[in-house]
């Protein structure tokens, strides 16, 4: 696995690590995080095991809004490491992942419908789990529970349709 020195040397100073239960985690900022990514698809981190993101509105220490989580596995060897980007509105565009790991292609439309982080050059960033005329990002910590009202803007679907 490489070292934080490593990774610092080559991809800047202002990377921080920490760990938690055995755990490594690398925080990279946004424009540099595709490249963190596919110099470490080549150092044997060749399984994206998870890509989501998390809302850190009002938690009292955090200083960015979102991260995107990138869980990557080296199959060989066993390790793991995560990799979190921040982010904070309005730029809330990373490059999308999936000219390194194919997988990311539905994650990334999952973490776009329910965040609306977009991911720039992804082949089909469009709503996976809401319907197309929802306009809201319902794992927002901002998003009330019961909604806004929008369902009444939703076609009625009769069991002999669905």
């Amino acid at each position: 696995m490489p070292s934080l020195e490593e990774i610092r040397a080559k991809f800047g100073d202002e990377i921080e690590e920490s760990t938690f239960r055995d755990n490594r985690r690398v925080i990279v900022p946004a424009e540099r995080a595709f490249a963190l990514l596919a110099w470490l698809k080549e150092q044997g981190f060749n399984m994206l095991v998870d890509l989501t993101a998390v809302d850190y509105l009002e938690y009292p220490k955090a200083v960015d809004r979102f991260h995107v989580v990138y869980a990557l596995l080296n199959v060989d060897s066993g390790e793991r490491l995560i990799v979190k980007t921040p982010l904070n509105p309005p730029e809330l565009e990373l490059p999308t992942v999936t000219t390194l790991w194919m997988g990311a292609n539905w994650m990334e439309r999952e973490v776009y419908d329910m965040y609306g982080i977009v991911f720039a050059g992804h082949p089909d960033l469009r709503r996976i789990l809401m319907p197309d005329e929802f306009t809201a990002y319902p794992l927002r910590k901002d998003y009330p529970r019961k909604g806004y009202g929008e369902r009444h803007n939703f076609p009625v679907i009769t069991r002999s349709e669905s």
